[in-house]
């Protein structure tokens, strides 16, 4: 049994591979990365490497040549995803590949996130595409959150336009552990899963356990949405990027991060990594 993961040598695809070792050593991995050159770290454990770049066409199919099961993380290239997924898609049908995963959005059918719908388009491709799939909604990640800790617990204080929203977002490790799961499965007939923590938290909450686990004082301050952008672009963020941050939290105002799904921990088998234990683990 083969088992292909795309993106292999991103951050959810370092520890999907992580995970695909420590729980099974009875199946093949195959890394498809787009620099094989930063793929030693696989070849060193035995795993073999294939190279497979999304603006390359011709690298897919071959890549995907007695491939048993596909794991498709999404591109990060927003605005391009759709018709890069789509030549994934594609070049699993014609090398035969029966089955693929997808790592999409949270609530993708209705999310109204921004970039849910290139998450809807390509969930729609895999649907016509006659193959086997599961779709991985991952909700945010924790780290989005925790990116900046060494800054907020320095400045005490964290900026947002959520207000009160709620985060049910959960760490890389959870997410990758729980795909592993699902892709080391035998059963695998086009599910859907809404993954998203055990516990959920707003910025204030956020800013109160960090403020706990670190010893120190640190505050959420809610801004308007202008102040919010302006703040961001203040801070080094390209005009772009903070537009997409503040459309981000004012949907979390609204509910968009929000999910009483538990098919994450019952993935797991376990509660979700909680807040406090990802950032003591930042701060070790």
């Amino acid at each position: 049994m083969k088992i292909a993961i795309t993106g292999a040598t991103g951050q959810l695809g370092q520890r999907v591979i992580q995970h695909l070792v420590s729980l099974s050593n009875e199946h093949d991995i195959v890394a498809l990365v787009r620099h094989p050159e930063k793929a030693a770290s696989f070849k060193a454990q035995g795993i073999e490497v294939r190279h497979f770049d999304y603006d390359h066409i011709e690298t897919l199919e071959p890549a995907l040549e007695g491939i048993d099961k596909l794991l498709l993380i999404s591109g990060n290239e927003i605005g391009r995803r759709t018709p890069q997924h789509k030549a994934v898609i594609d070049a699993a049908k014609a090398a035969g590949v029966p089955y693929i995963a997808y790592t999409s959005l949270l609530n993708a059918e209705h999310s109204v996130l921004g970039l849910a719908q290139e998450h809807r388009e390509t969930e729609q491709l895999i649907r016509e595409s006659g193959l086997s799939y599961t779709f991985l909604r991952n909700n945010w990640y924790m780290e989005n959150y925790l990116g900046s800790l060494q800054h907020d617990i320095a400045s005490g204080v964290i900026y947002g336009a959520s207000g009160e929203g709620l985060i049910s977002a959960a760490t890389r490790s959870d997410y990758a552990e729980a795909t592993v799961r699902v892709l080391l499965s035998p059963v695998l007939s086009n599910q859907t899963y809404e993954l998203a923590a055990s516990q959920s938290f707003t910025k204030a909450e956020l800013a109160a356990v960090i403020a706990q686990v670190a010893n120190q004082p640190v505050r959420y301050e809610n801004l308007s949405a202008n102040a919010y952008q302006a703040a961001l672009i203040q801070a080094g963020l390209p005009e772009g990027l903070a537009s997409f941050l503040t459309e981000v939290d004012l949907k979390t105002a609204d509910g968009a991060m929000f999910s009483e799904s538990r098919d994450l921990e019952q993935l797991l088998g376990r509660p979700t990594t909680s807040l406090s234990h990802a950032i003591q683990s930042l701060l070790v």
